[in-house]
């Protein structure tokens, strides 16, 4: 018979496990000694502590699932209630109930774990979903449609809820996209039909402007084209494929047509420039007329010189008024030549200043004697009063003079 603290083998060969219940019969060892049948059940102990031994390394290091694991504990345990061995078995025991309770408690850990996981991803669902519906009312459309896309990446990569809840998340997101699309497929249907009438509308307008493109009327003309300009702006853009090349051709009729006039403007100018010069070489030669001598050779030069004026034509615009003045300077001048020779060579007008003056120089002479009168009588408020009568009336004699001198004395 032999034995140790964990077991014994009796003169049968039958091997003993001691346990805290008594004893318990492991097997039947005729091979051999007992101390070799003790070992080998020994050894046998020793693999169910290496075993237990990983099993407690994979729970803690790996990702192992519960159910795996207490599976692998039912399998150890199942080992250690046998009692094929020779060993402790109380301390695997408790190895193993410390064991359930450790993948207990990782499965809670876990279950918590993953229902805050699922509620975080309820959170973003919901966001994706609200973001979502905000964008089906955009017209951003390039901006929220490509937004729209990434949020569907985004929601990919979140983990799955309830399938209740899932569907119906899922149903809100999806409405919000259809809605968007069906929105934008109207908006570019609706723009598709306005590009087509700002087409029709265009093709009508490079119609017209290149109609009047060789035209020569050149003010009516360039008006219709600022007009044609306007409606072009106002109808807004045709389709891109059309939009360049009506463009082009209602750009290149204008182009045409005011080539041609700035062509004539230019040789306009030029000649008006020309003429310009004339008139001012004219205005200068009207000038040395002045002051006037000789009135008739006046007169008959400045209707010579108003005749080549006439003959010339048109000047620029804006040098017009000044060379124009000049001319006019000396017509006056000349006119007035003419008047004023006419009242000194008019009797009529030359009797009646004469008449006039007549008149003056007795009402004068009347008051001078008068005032001598008063004074002598020593009433000089009446002289005084007199000879501020007798200033008027000299100041009109002094005028009927110097106008009855225009007449030649």
């Amino acid at each position: 018979m032999s034995s140790d603290p964990w077991g014994r083998v009796d003169e049968t060969g039958t091997v003993y496990v001691r346990t805290s219940e008594g004893e318990q019969v492991v097997g039947s060892w005729q091979a051999g000694t007992p101390e070799e049948a003790l070992a080998y059940f020994e050894r046998k102990y020793e693999g169910l502590v290496v075993e237990i031994g990983l099993l407690e390394k994979r729970v803690k290091t790996t990702d192992l699932s519960a159910k795996d694991a207490t599976a692998a504990i039912d399998h150890i345990r199942h080992q250690v209630d046998e009692h094929h061995v020779v060993g402790d078995l109380e301390a695997l025991r408790g190895r193993l109930d410390a064991l359930v309770a450790t993948v207990e408690a990782r499965r809670e850990e876990r279950k918590a774990q993953k229902a805050k996981q699922t509620d975080e991803a309820r959170q973003a669902k919901e966001a994706l979903v609200k973001e979502a519906e905000e964008l089906a009312q955009s017209e951003q459309w390039r901006a929220a449609g490509e937004r729209l896309r990434a949020l569907v990446d985004t929601w990919k990569g979140l983990p799955r809820l309830d399938r209740k809840s899932d569907d119906e998340l899922w149903h809100r997101f999806s409405h919000a996209r259809s809605a968007f699309s069906k929105r934008r497929k109207a908006h570019f249907a609706s723009l598709d039909a306005q590009r087509e009438v700002a087409r029709q509308t265009k093709e009508r307008l490079v119609t017209e402007a290149e109609s009047l493109s060789g035209s020569t009327d050149w003010g009516v003309t360039a008006a219709r084209y600022r007009e044609l300009m306007a409606e072009w702006k106002a109808a807004g853009r045709a389709q891109r494929e059309h939009e360049d090349d009506l463009w082009n051709r209602f750009r290149g009729a204008q182009d045409i047509f005011f080539a041609a006039r700035s062509g004539v403007f230019a040789e306009r100018d030029a000649e008006q420039s020309e003429n310009l010069k004339l008139k001012e070489e004219l205005a200068a030669e009207a000038e040395k007329l002045v002051p006037v001598t000789d009135l008739k050779a006046a007169r008959s030069a400045f209707r010579s010189i108003n005749e080549r004026w006439e003959a010339i034509g048109h000047v620029p615009r804006d040098a017009r008024p000044k060379v124009e003045g000049r001319m006019h300077a000396v017509e006056r001048a000349i006119q007035e030549s003419e008047e004023a020779e006419w009242r000194r060579t008019n009797p009529e007008a030359r009797a009646r200043a004469a008449g006039l003056t007549g008149q003056l120089q007795a009402a004068v002479d009347k008051l001078r004697s008068q005032i001598d009168a008063a004074r002598a009588a020593g009433n000089n408020a009446k002289a005084d009063k007199l000879a501020k009568e007798l200033e008027g009336r000299q100041a009109l004699l002094d005028q009927a003079l110097k106008g009855l001198e225009e007449f030649g004395g």
